[in-house]
């Protein structure tokens, strides 16, 4: 039994109502050449798009109809497309069709041609120097990553700490001289480039570049990469030291072996001559081991006679020299023979 048609028409608007709401609001295509180096063409993002589109492109009498070969998906949903240094040709007219399908159905959403040499969008510019021209000029430069530095125009863009908004400069070139500065000010410099209107027809400027400063004394570049050198230290080394610090604090403390190697004790060296003064009660012979033959081969074994000489008065001896003084004084008296004892001592003797 066939369905009648009031039944029909409301399902089939609401399986299609995605792809006809799409196809009524199509989503805008939007390339960009970054630096000449590679191409994204994107329509949108997961929350705004209703339906998974697909994308195909080509250029004017110089290739076929080509799907994209590197869909951008975020969850399974297409939003943009990739496109390699090989694959992009400049000057030539790029069509871009954008499309979604159901079952067995195509709709075409959007058809989009554009030229590629005026959706070139260049690297932000890097190496800016600051050069002290004379006692109130600066001369500001810097180098692009676009590899074709004739075809950029650039905008400088600086404030010292004492302004409230920023100052731009159109330059052709690479070389900014700013005529008058103060010393008493530091000043911040910005450049950003895009493509002239010799090589192109756009607005895509580059992001603005990585900035450089100038001013006096603790206010100067020195100072601001100083700034970050502490910056690096306060934030960084020192929670890394203090954390290296409790762990090896926390090892010695579990870890004796540890602590005994690289703390070791000094030996008390007291306990080796315990056996010399308790046992040998100090005798450092014995506690050698100096045999004893040796230590009796050090005594003495000779010995000596002693002899005791006497002598006369001093009054005797005045009187025999007056009696007799035209006769020679006589001789000592020799001490008799047993008054002399042998001593013990060599060549030793004992008055009496």
């Amino acid at each position: 039994m066939a369905l009648p048609s009031a039944f029909i028409m409301p399902i089939l608007l609401c399986s299609l109502g995605p792809y006809l709401a799409a196809a009524h609001s199509p989503p805008e295509v939007d390339c960009v050449l970054f630096n000449e180096e590679y191409m994204t063409c994107t329509w949108g993002t997961r929350e705004t798009l209703t339906a998974n589109y697909s994308l195909y492109y080509w250029y004017e009498n110089r290739s076929p109809v080509t799907e994209c070969k590197h869909y951008l998906q975020d969850q399974g949903i297409s939003f943009g497309c990739h496109f390699s240094q090989t694959e992009i040709i400049q000057f030539q007219p790029f069509h871009v069709l954008i499309n979604a399908s159901l079952g067995g159905r195509t709709l075409d959403i959007t058809n989009k041609s554009m030229e590629l040499q005026d959706r070139v969008k260049p690297e932000a510019p890097v190496n800016l120097t600051i050069r002290n021209m004379s006692s109130n000029q600066l001369q500001l430069s810097w180098t692009s990553p676009y590899p074709k530095a004739h075809c950029l125009e650039h905008t400088v863009k600086y404030k010292s700490n004492k302004d409230t908004s920023w100052t731009e400069h159109s330059v052709q070139g690479d070389v900014f001289s700013f005529p008058s500065v103060d010393y008493e000010k530091y000043y911040t410099f910005y450049v950003r480039s895009k493509i002239n209107k010799y090589c192109g027809t756009t607005q895509l400027w580059s992001e603005w570049s990585i900035p450089v400063v100038w001013g006096s004394n603790s206010t100067s570049k020195g100072a601001v990469e100083e700034q970050l050198h502490w910056f690096w230290i306060h934030t960084v080394l020192i929670p890394i030291a203090t954390c290296l610090i409790l762990l090896v604090f926390v090892l010695l403390v579990r870890m004796e072996r540890v602590w005994i190697i690289l703390m070791p004790q000094i030996p008390n060296p007291s306990k080796n001559f315990d056996e010399l003064f308790i046992t040998h009660n100090g005798n450092f012979q014995e506690w050698a081991g100096v045999p004893k033959d040796i230590m009796e081969s050090f005594k003495p074994n000779y010995s000596e006679n002693v002899c005791y000489v006497s002598e006369l008065s001093p009054k005797d001896s005045y009187e025999s020299l007056w009696e007799s003084s035209n006769h020679p004084p006589p001789l000592m008296p020799t001490a008799p023979a047993d008054f002399c004892e042998r001593s013990p001592y060599k060549n030793s003797y004992v008055g009496l």
